[in-house]
């Protein structure tokens, strides 16, 4: 398996850039059930306008994220451009029997999530300085960790779709996955995970365009509830960066597999099932 992803800093430090979007790129990997084998570093950069240690920093952070992935740096390319961008084409192993797709959720599953949404719109806040040091290491902390523990915990349980939720945000991979599927699913809003603000900075105005084009995107797709305010709506939608798993596994194995994520480490929450009623959409449930 192959997978390729690179964008622009979303902080300022280039070391966590470059953590960041390692961990990102290796996603994909994992979320198929693979694990990393190879990766290839995809860069552009002002070299005549930015200090070259600048450079040096965010392959450095890369390269901690590979060697912790496991996987071995063999190379890469590099252009000279106006805006720097950074990222990883990635081989991964997987066997062509234990694949896990987001096309195969089946009716009663339960729907595991592993790591808190709200990414977009603190990004966001961070260009306005509106985080402060410590809540941008904590966001920094949650973008950089490998998906690497959850996947390798949800290896042995009966796992039948999965997904890592990036751009789209949790919405728009969960409805590509109930499209795939062909089964409805039931996302609980007050069981979904969040970062801390974000409610607070959506309110200040901080929602990027990209949430606001994944909500547009996702119209007929999503039930929400009438009572469900515009913001709610938008931060389901919020786009992120280096998210974690959104996991469909039997309900009899939910709990032990949520508790062995727990235990571990990762920031995992039941968040939601797989139903026979409305296919291909998502059914929100309103906070209580």
């Amino acid at each position: 398996m192959q997978t390729v992803d690179f964008f622009t800093p979303i902080v300022d430090d280039p070391y966590s850039f470059g953590q960041i979007a390692a961990a990102n790129a290796l996603s994909d990997i994992y979320a198929m059930g693979g694990k990393p084998l190879t990766v290839l570093n995809i860069v552009a950069f002002p070299i005549s306008v930015l200090d070259k240690s600048i450079l040096g920093d965010i392959l450095r952070g890369a390269a901690d994220k590979v060697q912790e992935a496991g996987a071995t740096l063999v190379g890469g390319h590099s252009i000279d451009d106006k805006e720097p961008k950074f990222g990883l084409a990635v081989t991964g192993l997987v066997h062509p029997d234990k694949v896990r797709t987001n096309a195969g959720a089946q009716v009663g599953d339960k729907l595991i999530l592993t790591k808190p949404i709200g990414v977009g719109i603190l990004t966001t806040s961070i260009k306005k300085d509106q985080l402060s040091p410590e809540e941008t290491v904590r966001l920094t902390t949650v973008m950089s960790t490998l998906n690497k523990k959850a996947a390798e915990i949800m290896e042995p349980y009966d796992v039948h779709a999965c997904t890592d939720v990036t751009g789209f945000g949790l919405l728009g991979h969960a409805s590509e996955m109930a499209k795939g599927s062909n089964h409805g699913l039931i996302i609980r809003q007050g069981d979904v995970p969040m970062l801390p603000r974000v409610r607070e900075l959506a309110e200040q105005g901080f929602v990027p365009g990209g949430t606001k084009n994944n909500f547009a995107h996702l119209e007929g797709s999503i039930l929400y509830p009438e009572e469900m305010d515009q913001l709610s709506r938008y931060i389901l939608c919020d786009a992120v960066t280096s998210g974690g798993l959104l996991i469909s596994v039997v309900p009899e194995q939910s709990e032990d597999l949520l508790k062995e994520l727990v235990d571990a480490g990762v920031e995992a929450a039941l968040i939601g099932e797989v139903t026979e009623e409305h296919p291909g959409q998502i059914a929100v449930i309103a906070a209580q």
